[in-house]
């Protein structure tokens, strides 16, 4: 048995509590990690208040099922401390942990799309995750290798970056036309504008609310920085691009993707992984009139996380900005993600 402190939500709506729980020693293919580093991801405060705002007001409830106490986080970067008999993993590799582990036997499973089982585990959404000093993985198929990399690094790849790299991916050769447009500058918004500078012909421009965030992007190699609350901000975005066709969503909200759509020209396409809240609403006749594609994605594969830790070891990922703060100081962190304040990304030191 092992002892793993965590910081849980024991209540939905209330801050975090730390509790204390045992954990039998792994079994079969089961790994136990030892963490050492787990990002603060936006989603972690949807899991903590216990729902998503949709339009009108209306509440999706996402309480259900899920026991309580448990721990959220799943960015999450360690060390094996024990193996099952049937996992060959030494202890001590370090390793990145892919949370998005579904049932694997439903179609989207067997199809390699684990992150959009119906049934799914994932780490810190459905069952204890990174808030954590240990964490219990099914199987080492999930798990990824991440030396010589920072664990705050390798952490911040299996959710922010993943979910960045799978949306970038999904816009295609549309970005070889003119340059992308990132809307929102947070932390997948940052790790997104890291990797296009990589993936991409041209160097993105990116949109956001906050001054801050958009002077960060600016020095971190954006084209250009517009502030979408700017009445001229879609005509300036237009008379630079002639039309975006390539965007990404990383807020989520009535008014980012109202923006991202309205700069897109006829063939554009908006993917959206944010899930800030809120409506949209258009004109039925307006994609066919743009051919606009309009494409939600959420997280990505475990192929695609593999994908993504071998462009960062080939050093191909610019670094965002990281503020590491201790497991105890995660209330405070996500209070302070909840209010804006959060430049980059913050990542827990278990």
């Amino acid at each position: 048995m092992t002892a793993t402190k965590r910081r849980s939500i024991t209540a939905y709506g209330e801050p975090l509590c730390e509790t204390v729980a045992e954990v039998s020693a792994p079994r079969g293919t089961e790994v136990l990690v030892r963490i050492h580093r787990c990002g603060v991801c936006h989603s972690d405060l949807h899991v903590q208040d216990g729902y998503f705002t949709l339009a009108g007001g209306k509440k999706l409830d996402i309480s259900a099922g899920r026991p309580l106490p448990m721990a959220p986080g799943h960015e999450i970067a360690g060390e094996v401390e024990a193996a099952g008999p049937d996992a060959a993993m030494a202890p001590g590799t370090k390793v990145a942990v892919y949370p998005w582990i579904g049932c694997g036997t439903c179609p989207a499973c067997r199809h390699g799309e684990e992150n959009l089982c119906a049934a799914s585990r994932h780490l810190g959404v459905n069952v204890d995750g990174g808030f954590s000093t240990h964490v219990m993985v099914p199987h080492p198929r999930y798990l990824i290798e991440y030396s010589p990399l920072r664990a705050s690094v390798a952490a911040l790849l299996m959710c922010s970056g993943l979910t960045a790299y799978a949306a970038l991916k999904r816009l295609g050769d549309r970005q070889a036309r003119a340059p992308a447009l990132l809307v929102g500058m947070g932390g997948v918004g940052m790790m997104g504008l890291a990797l296009a500078r990589t993936m991409f012909a041209h160097a993105p421009m990116v949109a956001d609310t906050d001054a801050r965030k958009r002077e960060t992007a600016l020095a971190a190699g954006a084209a250009a920085a517009f502030d979408p609350t700017d009445p001229d901000a879609r005509k300036a975005v237009l008379a630079a691009t002639g039309g975006v066709y390539a965007a990404c969503d990383f807020v989520g909200s009535e008014d980012s993707l109202k923006f991202a759509t309205g700069t897109l020209a006829k063939g554009g396409k908006v993917v959206v992984t944010g899930m800030f809240g809120g409506g949209f609403s258009t004109g039925t006749a307006m994609f066919p009139l743009k051919a606009m594609t309009i494409e939600g994605s959420m997280t990505g594969t475990l192929d695609e996380a593999r994908e993504l830790m071998g462009l960062a070891l080939g050093g191909n990922i610019p670094p965002i900005p990281i503020r590491e703060r201790p497991l105890d100081e995660a209330q405070a962190a996500l209070e302070d993600l909840r209010a804006g304040r959060v430049v980059g990304r913050t990542v827990l030191i278990a």
